[in-house]
């Protein structure tokens, strides 16, 4: 399993985890569309840079191939939503056929980052483990549930299929993100001294540090076949399971400056905790706190190394490059605008 297929990988985890696994000394063929810039992967001898679209790829795509992690995904509830059938088609339909095309090709390995979203909305004191039923609330998470039901069914002795089920990833990446819990409340803490929090705080939600989500990937594709194969891993940690409220304390305590929280919108009814005793059995633990990310966020801030820009809000890029196609369509002849 030396060549390992990443798609998504100019995404906010693909970034971190495309330079993890080559140092971890694997080769990796990294697809993307690259919606967010080109130049975030550094070049390497042992990276191959494909640019496509998840929806459009073919047996030869998949060639060589020991293992896949198909994290290339429309990301977020508001995307979601404005993109329901985009999302659909990316979030479940690419990815099992993805699955099934690396099957065919002979890929010993496929790994589906989902999300602990697909778990909703829990009734107060249950923690969920994996065998608990999903309740999707929204496109992203119903998107990620039916593809975690076709890509398991796909599983058997030769073909290792795992699920990995994420917290509300947070912490710094090429790729940044300031649309996620964490990153945004230390930007608005950092920039502004106010805290955005949607209402009403007591929604529960477990974190884990973008890296940590990485090493679990990394986790899995070497894991025993007989303990991950077929397997649903809910990926995070009790000790960063979260209410709003609280969290937004800690990080308003936590940047280097006066902040309060700034509470807004309507009652966010996602709320759920999960169990992650599956994957810790297994021998896996996060490594990264919330404090640590928002360390590292605040201090990339100050050297200037990273800010809050469109294209670290996912849905405001998105519907930015669609306005520009719009735009360009229509004024453009000949293969060019001015010059032709």
């Amino acid at each position: 399993m030396t060549r390992v297929l990443v798609t998504g990988a100019g995404g906010y985890i693909g970034t971190v985890l495309t330079p993890m696994l080559l140092d971890a000394g694997y080769d990796v063929r990294a697809v993307d569309r690259f919606f967010f810039g080109r130049d975030l992967l550094a070049p390497h001898p042992n990276l191959e840079v494909v640019v496509e679209d998840s929806r459009r790829l073919a047996q030869e795509h998949f060639e060589d191939v020991g293992a896949v992690i198909d994290l290339a995904a429309i990301s977020n509830d508001p995307s979601g939503e404005l993109f329901r059938e985009a999302t659909l088609e990316i979030n479940h339909e690419s990815r099992v056929r993805s699955a099934r095309l690396a099957k065919a090709a002979g890929a010993h390995r496929y790994v589906l980052p989902s999300s602990c979203s697909v778990y909703g909305f829990q009734e107060e004191g249950v923690i969920a483990d994996e065998t608990a039923p999903p309740n999707p609330l929204t496109t992203y998470a119903i998107a990620n549930e039916r593809a975690e039901r076709g890509v398991l069914a796909l599983a058997d002795d030769a073909f290792c299929v795992v699920v990995l089920r994420q917290a509300t990833v947070f912490g710094l990446s090429p790729r940044m993100r300031f649309d996620l819990a964490i990153n945004g409340m230390t930007y608005g803490a950092w920039k502004t001294g106010q805290l955005p929090l949607m209402r009403d705080g007591t929604q529960w939600r477990p974190m884990i540090h973008v890296r940590d989500t990485a090493r679990a990937q990394i986790f899995v594709l070497q894991a025993a076949l007989q303990q991950v194969n077929g397997g649903i891993f809910n990926v995070g940690s009790q000790a960063e399971t979260w209410q709003i409220g609280p969290l937004g304390e800690l990080v308003a305590a936590s940047v280097p400056r006066d902040a309060e929280i700034e509470w807004y919108g309507d009652p966010d009814e996602r709320s759920y905790r999960v169990s992650f005793d599956r994957i810790e059995a297994l021998g896996y633990r996060t490594e990264w706190t919330a404090a640590d990310g928002v360390a590292e966020i605040c201090e990339a801030l100050q050297a200037g190394t990273v800010d809050r820009t469109p294209q670290t809000i996912t849905l405001d890029w998105y519907t930015d490059l669609v306005r520009w196609h719009r735009l360009v369509r229509e004024v453009e002849m000949y293969g060019g605008i001015v010059e032709i």
